[in-house]
């Protein structure tokens, strides 16, 4: 039996990029330690299976060191975590998959004649955030109270994405790559990205996060769009990024979701109240840490308040993150897919000006499905 010579290091990359525990790895190759320490080599057979297992070209495990992949957009994270010292094949996968949508509906909607999104790049830093999240939350046509009215926090995020994309905005909400439910998004390594363009701007919020968390997150997306600017985030409110775009877009964020006057005058009917961050948070559909870090950033609450309150609520566990999975698959697809960029694909394809078979690779549905997806957004094909 061959046995294939493969540096030790490079082994230890592709498990480290994928994010792969060492017990996950022994399940299924018993002897990767000795792999690893370079005492045992693998045989071909073993070694297209763990190249398969931990997402990575096998070309690559024969390269004379590990290759440097970058992420394809300004990464403005706030890393906290050193367990993501390299970008998972994950995160890649579903940047460049937004990538390819973004690059073919640029090219339909130019030659279609379609005019820009004025709204994109509209803001520049040296803006007001506060008056720029005004300027948001009035071009998105939403009143005072409108995440009040809304029961759930799932229909406000439904809500809030279905007015984006009707600003001309791809909005999509993802937990996993594609349909693969086997491949699930962390959250610890990202919450969301932007991608600026002026004809088919692009916000991608991490599903795999709690609906409250998604609320935020989609906001503060919309800032990104809304100064033209791309970037890959981790943001949450709780602690102020380093990075001066990230904090701007926070800000506006913030002011978009709960202006400033709206909570000021709610806090004076709860502020005594045995839990008031939770009565903001179901008020305006986020959650209860950037329910109290807003208080606490308008001198509402003090930071002694807002940081004991931070501390129990997050050892307490209350803010559960989905499990993920369940729904209808073909409502899914609206939030992974998004309506607006699906129906310029299944249009496209039906009349003659892209392929099916490269309409079920942009779409990620295959035969069938796409056909009853193109059905159920009032589509009939052939």
């Amino acid at each position: 039996m061959r046995r294939i010579e493969v540096k030790p290091e490079l082994l230890r990359w592709a498990r480290e990029r994928a994010g792969r525990s060492m017990a996950s790895l022994r399940r299924r190759f018993p002897k990767i330690d000795q792999w690893e320490s370079g005492d045992v080599k693998p045989t071909l057979k073993q070694l297209e299976a763990y190249a398969n297992f931990v997402r990575v070209p096998l070309g690559y495990l024969f390269l004379p060191e590990p290759p440097e992949e970058r992420i394809p957009i300004p990464d403005l994270r706030t890393i906290r975590d050193e367990g993501f010292r390299y970008p998972s094949p994950d995160l890649l996968d579903t940047i460049y998959a937004m990538q390819r949508r973004q690059a073919w509906l640029r090219e339909e909607l130019i030659e279609c004649g379609a005019d820009p999104v004025e709204l994109v790049g509209s803001a520049r830093l040296r803006d007001d955030p506060e008056a720029v999240g005004q300027e948001m939350r009035r071009v998105i046509g939403f009143e005072k109270e409108w995440a009040a009215q809304v029961p759930t926090w799932t229909e406000a995020v439904g809500k809030l994405r279905r007015a984006v994309e009707e600003l001309g905005i791809m909005a999509v909400i993802n937990g996993i790559v594609g349909n693969n439910t086997h491949r699930k998004l962390n959250v610890e390594e990202f919450r969301g990205f932007a991608l600026s363009d002026e004809y088919a701007p692009l916000i991608f919020v991490n599903g795999a996060d709690a609906k409250s968390a998604q609320m935020f997150t989609l906001a503060h997306e919309l800032a990104h769009i809304w100064l033209g600017q791309s970037a890959l985030t981790n943001t949450g409110l709780i602690f102020r990024p380093s990075q001066r775009i990230e904090s701007w877009c926070d800000r506006a964020a913030a002011e978009f979701l709960i202006p400033a006057w709206e909570l000021k005058e709610y806090w004076r009917e709860i502020r005594h109240e045995a839990m008031p961050f939770e009565a903001i948070a179901r008020r305006f559909k986020v959650s209860p840490i950037v329910a109290g870090r807003r208080a606490m950033d308008l001198r509402l609450v003090g930071r002694k308040t807002f940081f004991e309150f931070y501390q129990e609520y997050t050892e307490q566990e209350y803010w559960r993150r989905p499990a993920g999975g369940g729904g209808d698959f073909y409502n899914n697809q609206n939030l992974r897919v998004g309506e607006r960029f699906a129906l310029h694909v299944i249009r496209a394809a039906k009349e003659g000006r892209l392929s099916f078979k490269e309409a079920y690779d942009l779409v990620g549905l295959r035969g069938g499905t796409f056909q009853e997806y193109a059905s159920r957004l009032g589509v009939s094909l052939p």
